[in-house]
């Protein structure tokens, strides 16, 4: 009788905690923990000095982008070809200017968020042409599919920030489709943004669009979008790159230097190896805002993984992964920039226990390394050739305990404890003493997916997986979607901006 009448009590009051906790926004992370640092000093100065190598004997090149090369030349670098040879040490004096710690300001200025420092900011995945979800499987990505993936990032409590392209609409000619995606960001959420700034065409577009939103003169003092500039690694940037990061950094807008180096394809199969490569290339690059506009915003980033040597395909989770993220972050530290890393990274086609162990690989130690920006922190399948719906829900869950764990120990007074164990006693138990009374709602976080009921009461509501929960969970935050609104004259100067460039650009891919 007990258990008949008790049972579907703890599952309302389950779901009731679930409900809560989704219905909460939680404002970026301020880590109470110390960060750590995986490696001795003289493991940083031999990477340091290794990276400083490079540039000087192998040098970066910088191709089809006579500006860079001529801000380089300038600068008094030795320029051979498109090849560029720094000096020890230039790079490094060079990015000096660069601010320690930005805010990247959001629309709704209660989400803007801070970007360096003892801050970590989740954001979700970005890239992916396909999508995936338990009722439709694996399939292209559509422009409906990206509204959705930002209105989950803007209902899910520990997602901070909407970051890149969190699915490729398929649907719309690649050189104009960064103009809807951009809109997109803007228009469904009111959190601080990333642009896709593939080409200096589509920078300069990204900044025109946060132009009609924000107004010119605003962008000038601050920064509205993020630029994700990517290096092709080994130790080389192209002109769409290059482009794209001059239109950023001219602007003030921040920009992240990601090289994506995967051990034994595009970088050593080695982790210092790697890690030199890595410091290289972002030293070189970021090295280049500077030169570009002294003082504009700049995180150091990093992709890491490695490929099989079997199969040759991308793996992630990997504890040489780990030692990179760790890495990232203590150099990151050291230059006295932002550092990006990590994610919920998997190569498992479906959100199963390999999705589960080497995401978890790659979350955990990016919280504990001190990652400023996290990016592909949910959502992320298949090497990032997939946003899954449920994995999108299973990783917010997981980020919103970091958020906890991000707090540390908490030793108030109501954190001691010392009143409820004077009143207990040897002997007894804390389950109706006050102290439990009065904090048993918040006292510990409550997962919105995992299943804490006995065996009979999960098979009576389903006996379903942590999936299939998942499932529930993304079309409830759906339907629960409120449009945070926008002002009518901001969203039609967006519009007009829009429909003029979309006249001016063909459907085929452009480097302008």
């Amino acid at each position: 009788m007990t258990q008949t009448t008790t049972a579907p009590r703890r599952g309302r009051d389950s779901r009731l905690a679930r409900a809560r906790s989704l219905a909460t926004k939680y404002p970026y992370i301020r880590r109470r923990l110390h960060p750590v640092e995986l490696l001795s000093s003289e493991a940083v100065e031999i990477i340091e000095a290794n990276a400083e190598t490079i540039l000087e004997e192998v040098g970066i090149e910088f191709r089809r982008d006579p500006e860079s090369l001529r801000l380089w030349r300038e600068a008094g670098a030795d320029v051979q070809g498109e090849r560029v040879h720094m000096p020890r040490g230039m790079a490094r004096r060079l990015l000096a200017t660069a601010p320690a710690e930005f805010t990247l300001h959001a629309r709704n200025p209660e989400r803007s968020i801070r970007l360096g420092g003892d801050a970590t900011v989740f954001s979700p995945v970005g890239g992916p042409p396909f999508v995936s979800d338990l009722d439709r499987g694996r399939r292209y990505g559509t422009l409906a599919d990206l509204h959705n993936f930002i209105r989950l990032a803007h209902m899910a409590p520990a997602i901070h920030f909407s970051g890149g392209c969190m699915v490729e609409p398929m649907e719309i000619a690649p050189n104009k489709r960064h103009l809807d995606v951009q809109y997109a960001f803007f228009r469904h959420s009111d959190q601080a943004c990333e642009a896709t700034p593939e080409t200096p065409g589509h920078a300069a577009d990204a900044i025109g669009i946060a132009e009609a939103l924000f107004g010119a003169d605003y962008l000038d003092g601050h920064a509205v979008v993020l630029g994700n500039i990517n290096s092709n690694s080994p130790l080389v940037y192209d002109g769409r790159m290059l482009g794209a990061l001059r239109q950023f950094a001219a602007r003030n807008q921040g920009t992240i230097i990601v090289p994506a180096v995967l051990a034994g394809a595009m970088g050593p199969v080695t982790t210092a190896g790697c890690m030199a490569e890595i410091l290289a290339e972002t030293l070189a690059g970021m090295a280049l805002t500077q030169l570009v506009r002294p003082g504009a915003p700049v995180i150091m980033g990093s992709f890491v993984g490695a490929i099989s040597m079997r199969t040759g395909a991308p793996t992630f989770g990997t504890p040489e992964a780990t030692q990179m993220i760790f890495a990232t972050a203590q150099l990151a530290r050291r230059l006295a920039v932002p550092c990006r890393s990590g994610g919920s990274l998997c190569s498992s086609k479906t959100a199963d226990a390999q999705a589960a162990y080497e995401s978890a690989h790659t979350l955990l130690p990016t919280l504990l390394a001190g990652v400023n920006l996290v990016t592909h922190a949910a959502g992320w399948l298949e090497g990032g050739l997939v946003a899954s719906y449920e994995k999108f829900v299973m990783d917010a869950d997981q980020c919103a305990m970091m958020q906890v764990l991000a707090q540390g120990m908490d030793l108030s007074v109501r954190g001691q404890a010392l009143d409820a164990i004077r009143e207990v006693g040897p002997g007894s138990h804390f389950l109706g003493c006050a102290h439990t009374q009065t904090n048993f709602e918040t006292a510990f976080y409550t997962s919105t997916i995992a299943d804490y009921s006995s065996y009979e009461q999960w098979a009576l509501e389903g006996s379903l997986t942590a999936e299939q929960r998942a499932n529930r969970v993304w079309k409830k935050m759906l339907a629960d979607y409120q449009d945070p609104g926008l002002e009518p004259a901001r969203d039609e100067a967006m519009l007009e901006f829009m429909a003029r460039r979309r006249a001016q650009l063909t459907d085929s891919i452009e480097d302008e």
